[in-house]
């Protein structure tokens, strides 16, 4: 089913000193279901800065490691909700959401009233909604917190998170962020979180594609990539994107369109150039990325002798569809 900030420097203001059991006073205890690659870190940076961090995980092993990092492991997800006020939710998908914050057997079976649940999971607003509504009877505040940054961000305790609902409930849990987070925007009401994050996945996914693509025509017409990008990384096309292209993974484009493709969907909005990147999408891939860089610079009036582009299907081992894996 799922899943498998640095601490502030200087010193801590009084009412951050450790209490009697190490937990800085004031602080609330976390609980993280989902240990991926984005999990992972987030517990290991809340554990480091002296907050009591439980977690949860269908893979065992992956709860093992983070238990050497000095996160508590959990035997279930409710028995992490009753020992939670902040639950942070990092699973897949809109489904593992709702299964995982359950009123049956899941969060809001065990979460005390004034618990916070966060859903930093990539889902669509009704999704947000639904858990939002099966919380109010519990008294369980919701929060959607859609995270921006990448794994290399997670890994550096610098995820920049894109939240929506009730800002005074933010503001209360912005010391349990702080630890994994390097900035905390807050948008709108319930599900604004995730409007930011989709809009996030249209710039980046739509960038990615066209800087394959122009790239490509490039080579074809004898111009290296790799000197290309150093002269676009000084004009007026720079971005991070271009930087980084051959650091990402690829991992969710099919996942992020079709949430955006949902989403406009249901404001009654077209999205052509999404389309056509959704289709564009399916013939980049890592290792596509990764020969645009590592082929022979093309010589003087050959700029056609690296043949026509591959199609559909033939542009590497990987073949079409297939995703890197994360």
């Amino acid at each position: 089913m799922f899943w498998s900030r640095k601490a502030k420097e200087g010193t801590m203001s009084h009412s951050e000193r450790p209490g009697p059991t190490g937990q800085p006073a004031g602080r609330k205890p976390v609980g993280l279901i989902g240990l991926g690659a984005m999990g992972r870190p987030a517990a290991a940076f809340l554990a480091k800065a002296g907050l009591d961090t439980y977690c949860y995980d269908e893979d065992r092993e992956v709860m093992d490691r983070v238990a050497a990092q000095g996160v508590r492991p959990k035997g279930s997800i409710a028995e992490l909700a009753a020992a939670s006020e902040v639950i942070v939710l990092m699973v897949p998908s809109d489904q593992d959401v709702i299964d995982v914050c359950s009123p049956e057997t899941g969060v809001l079976s065990a979460a005390a009233p004034g618990s916070v649940v966060l859903i930093c999971s990539s889902v669509t607003p009704d999704t947000c909604a639904l858990v939002a509504r099966q919380a109010a009877p519990a008294g369980v505040e919701v929060l959607d917190a859609a995270l921006t940054g990448g794994v290399r961000a997670a890994e550096a305790g610098e995820i920049n998170l894109l939240v929506g609902g009730d800002e005074l409930i933010l503001d209360s849990i912005r010391p349990e962020l702080a630890p994994w987070t390097k900035t905390v925007h807050h948008l709108g009401g319930l599900g604004s979180g995730q409007v930011g994050k989709t809009v996030n996945n249209l710039c980046h996914w739509g960038q990615l594609s066209a800087i394959v693509e122009a790239l490509r025509l490039g080579r074809a017409l004898g111009v290296s990539p790799t000197k290309l990008r150093a002269a676009l990384l000084d004009g007026p096309a720079a971005s991070r994107t271009i930087a980084e292209m051959e650091l990402m993974r690829l991992t969710w484009h099919r996942k992020d369109l079709a949430n955006a493709m949902l989403m406009a969907a249901s404001a009654g909005q077209e999205l052509p150039v999404a389309t056509t990147v959704r289709e564009a999408m399916e013939h980049i891939t890592v290792a596509d990325i990764a020969a645009l860089y590592a082929e022979p610079e093309p010589g003087p009036g050959h700029g056609t002798d690296a043949g026509p582009e591959p199609g559909p299907g033939q542009g590497t081992d990987a073949g079409p569809g297939r995703q890197a894996v994360r």
